[in-house]
């Protein structure tokens, strides 16, 4: 069983920064594609940023040029750098993770990301 534990959420202003971290207790996370996901109150989980066990990248149309997804897989960790905060991406973000082969899928609990205007 592969547990996930985000941090990193907070309050920020508009055009801040924050930079979200994804731990987990697997020791073979190379097999898993990571992702980051996130709800806004009244709005269905979408997905934000994907990295590939290869280190290929994915994002959504709305944070591709300011979002940067990251992975340490020595640290069983990933990342999502934030910058240029708007208040639409006010929500609680979620970390995935999903083995590549088996398909298996894993959830974080979440860390909400508030954008004041």
């Amino acid at each position: 069983q592969v547990q996930l534990v985000e941090s990193g959420g907070g309050l920020v202003q508009t055009g801040g920064s924050l930079r979200l971290s994804c731990a987990a207790s697997a020791s073979n996370l190379g097999l898993y594609v990571m992702g980051w996901y996130r709800q806004a109150p009244g709005n269905q989980r979408e997905m934000v940023a994907i990295i590939t066990t290869g280190g290929g990248t994915n994002y959504a149309a709305l944070v591709k040029g300011r979002f940067t997804i990251s992975r340490e897989k020595d640290k069983n960790t990933a990342h999502l750098q934030m910058n240029s905060l708007k208040p639409e991406d006010t929500a609680v973000y979620y970390c995935n993770a999903r083995h590549k082969l088996s398909g298996a899928e894993h959830w974080g609990q979440g860390t909400q990301v508030t954008v004041s205007s």
